[in-house]
């Protein structure tokens, strides 16, 4: 008996795939992918996050003028003593048109731009300011006097330098006190000027009001007189008769 062939394997029918062509893939590569959101690009980012920053410095200015030391014009403009007439004017003009109402989107940005307006007119006006710096010039000689140094000390002196807070800082702290207490004393006058003026005008209204009795009791003296005239010429007469009977009983 023969033997039997071996058995063959069923060979599995091959299946080709299909692979895209070069020219597919580059059109593919070609086009964009979908994005549902909007891209920003960078200059865009950069101008937002200005405009971002811009605003948060804008608020910033705004709370530094509204904290600032209201009686000292120097505090509101962030100026040092020895600025100039065209520091002030340059330094108002770059804070009014930075914290303008129009611009900053702070709730009490208009207060602020009052308190720079106020600050710049007091520096520019040279009587006013002739009365601030001499209160700073009094605040940096009791400073100095504090700390047991010469009011002729520089303040770049090394003793100067190395005070903690820092010798500016101490000398508007002084001026502050220095400021209250004019301020207090200058509230306390008017008051006093304001109670001087209520009595004096109290006192004018009484001698008013005494002047007008006296008015009207001369006037009704006067209207009454001819009354009084008739009355003391009758009772005259009564006399007269009374002892005209008596004579003639006699």
């Amino acid at each position: 008996m023969a033997p039997s062939p071996p058995a063959t394997e069923p060979v599995s029918p091959k299946v080709e795939t299909s692979k895209p062509s070069s020219s597919k893939l580059e059109n593919t590569a070609s086009k964009p992918v979908s994005n549902p959101g909007k891209e920003i690009s960078t200059d865009e980012l950069d101008k937002l996050l200005a405009r971002e920053a811009s605003a948060f410095q804008r608020d910033v200015e705004v709370e530094r003028i509204l904290t600032a030391f209201k009686l000292n014009p120097y505090d509101i403009l962030g100026l040092d003593t020895d600025a100039t007439p065209v520091d002030i004017k340059k330094r108002y003009r770059h804070l009014s048109l930075f914290i303008h109402p129009d611009k900053a989107t702070h709730p009490r940005a208009t207060d602020a731009f009052d308190l720079l307006k106020k600050a710049e007119a007091d520096l520019s006006n040279q009587p006013k300011r002739d009365e601030l710096d001499a209160v700073m010039l009094e605040a940096r000689a009791q400073t100095l006097k504090a700390h047991s140094l010469p009011t002729g000390t520089s303040d770049t002196d090394p003793r100067v330098l190395a005070l903690v807070p820092s010798f500016k800082d101490q000398i508007r702290a002084c001026a502050k006190d220095i400021l209250i207490d004019e301020e207090v004393r200058r509230r306390k006058a008017i008051k006093m000027n304001l109670a001087n003026e209520g009595l004096e005008a109290r006192r004018k209204e009484e001698e008013a009001a005494a002047k007008k009795r006296k008015a009207e009791e001369d006037a009704q003296w006067e209207e009454t007189r001819d009354q009084r005239v008739d009355s003391w010429r009758s009772f005259n007469s009564g006399k007269k008769k009374k002892k005209s009977k008596l004579n003639v009983i006699g």
